[in-house]
């Protein structure tokens, strides 16, 4: 925020946002020390001057590096100290969150624990945590739509950065995109641009992937307003691209992007795409694969890896489990608002020949509140949500299916916030009605959202199955193994388990 450049506005709407609503925004001793590293004196003094405006967090006396390798891994070099420094205090509660461009230090987070992982943000996803905790807002349903390209205006701001990078954007558009019908996915945000997906189906013969594959689906541009940028966007317009070409069949899909595109290769490497090979400009050509057969067990990765690395697949083994969730129509309407009210005119009516999620939802990992006393078994344990009864329709029925990354404990409304920071949609008052407390903790459930089932299973079937009996019940309850493969047969799922 403070780099020797011009600030980006989500750096600016970030800062806006922390003084607006009181919230400290701290500079650790250990990175102000890696700025003073810097051997370009000129720029040191500048980046030194600017951040002299931040309170400093003082380091913990007395930490050596022997302490912080034992619980963050080798330090090699001097950066490595000052990431372990920052996680320190992060585990220690001395601040709430940490904020960071830096992808090697979400994944040395990640490696440490998931709780932790969770609560070092990249800027995009803490301007939506304070948005939504101290702005709450009533705010449209955000649907992806499938345009051609022609429809664009590609002078929009929208573009300007891609130009910056492409002085040839302007003439790939109008050849490639326009004259050739290329389809789009498009979100809009109040009537803005805020994502963009330009898509292009490739052959064996005809590609530049690094792996060649019968059916390949190109994604030429993948981009973000940058005050929208962050996990939540960038994760609906992935789980677009993963739904589609699972269920269209694709044997691979790729895109080219550059090292310095640090949050959208996090989110692809998250979902199982991998650096295959990099370009002659140095665009890193970045692959993940498609298929509709049986996921094998690998005893190397853990369930809950092979359903993120395999999205929208997930793996079925004997010992996984599965349990049932009622969830009421309005808590049910939050965290699927893509199922809400199906009844209106659906923005991919008509859009495409093509067969594909007709509601692609919102982000992909999610996070549930309770306080049902039910055990939900380890990671990769399946979730079926029951919506109770209710004035839309789908009512008393199985309508979503998620795969448990983790469950934890949250013992305060700060624990809570913590808990549920890069995930939330609660503004804060709402978090502190739950009154979390050591005798009174809420159950925080993070999953993956996997498949919305089409049709809903029904209470009838639901009883037919076994998997209630007269009266659905009002808490979390296992599903017996030979009634969960049962189930999961009527899922109609796009692969098989």
């Amino acid at each position: 925020m403070e780099d020797y450049r011009a600030v980006e506005s989500a750096y600016a709407k970030f800062s806006s946002l922390a003084a607006a609503h009181k919230i400290t925004i701290f500079v650790h001793e250990a990175a102000r020390d890696d700025i003073a590293r810097d051997r370009n004196s000129e720029r040191r003094r500048i980046s030194l001057s600017k951040i002299s405006k931040y309170r400093i967090f003082e380091k913990q006396r007395g930490l050596s590096q022997t302490e912080l390798e034992a619980d963050f891994g080798p330090l090699k070099r001097p950066n490595d100290l000052v990431d372990a420094t920052l996680l320190h205090a992060l585990r220690s509660d001395a601040v709430d969150f940490l904020v960071t461009q830096d992808k090697g230090l979400h994944e040395r987070a990640l490696r440490y624990s998931a709780e932790l992982g969770r609560r070092v943000l990249f800027v995009g996803d803490a301007v939506d945590l304070l948005t939504q905790t101290y702005e709450p807002k009533q705010v449209p349903i955000r649907h992806v739509a499938e345009v051609e390209a022609h429809t664009i205006n590609h002078k929009d701001r929208f573009f300007d950065s891609l130009r910056e990078g492409y002085p040839e954007f302007d003439d790939w558009w109008r050849e490639k995109c326009v004259r050739q019908h290329r389809p789009c996915w498009v979100v809009y945000d109040d009537d803005e641009l805020a994502g963009l997906i330009v898509r292009k189906d490739e052959s064996a013969m005809d590609t530049d992937a690094a792996t060649k594959a019968d059916k390949i689906l190109k994604i030429c541009t993948f981009k973000v307003a940058p005050d929208k940028r962050g996990v939540k966007l960038g994760e609906l317009l992935l789980k677009q691209v993963l739904w589609y070409a699972q269920r269209n069949g694709y044997k691979l899909a790729y895109l080219t992007t550059y090292s310095d595109q640090v949050a959208l290769i996090n989110l692809l490497e998250f979902y199982g795409f991998y650096k295959a090979g990099s370009k002659p400009d140095g665009e890193l050509i970045y692959e993940r694969s498609f298929s509709s057969t049986k996921l094998v067990d690998d005893p190397s990765v853990t369930v809950f890896e092979a359903a993120r690395k395999n999205y929208p697949r997930f793996l079925v083994t004997d010992k996984v489990r599965g349990f049932g969730i009622p969830i009421k129509e309005d808590y049910h309407d939050t965290l699927y608002p893509d199922l809400w009210k199906p009844m209106q005119r659906d923005l991919f009516l008509g859009a495409s020949r093509a067969d594909r999620p007709s509601r692609p939802g919102n982000t992909i990992r999610k996070v549930y509140l309770c306080r049902a006393p039910s055990n939900l078994g380890d990671s990769g344990s399946l979730l079926f949500f029951y919506k109770g009864a209710s004035k839309e329709k789908p009512s008393q029925a199985i309508t979503t299916l998620g795969i448990l990354e983790s469950v934890t404990l949250a013992n305060s409304t700060r624990e809570l916030m913590q808990l549920t920071g890069g995930r939330s949609v609660y503004s804060e008052l709402q978090l502190q009605e739950w009154g979390a407390t050591n005798e009174r903790p809420v159950k925080v459930i993070n999953y993956l959202l996997v498949a919305y089932l089409e049709p809903p299973v029904t209470l009838k079937e639901l009883r037919e199955l076994g998997v209630v009996n007269d009266n659905p019940q009002q808490s979390i309850y296992e599903i017996r193994s030979d009634i969960l493969r049962r189930l999961l047969e009527r899922c109609n799922l796009e692969f098989k388990v």
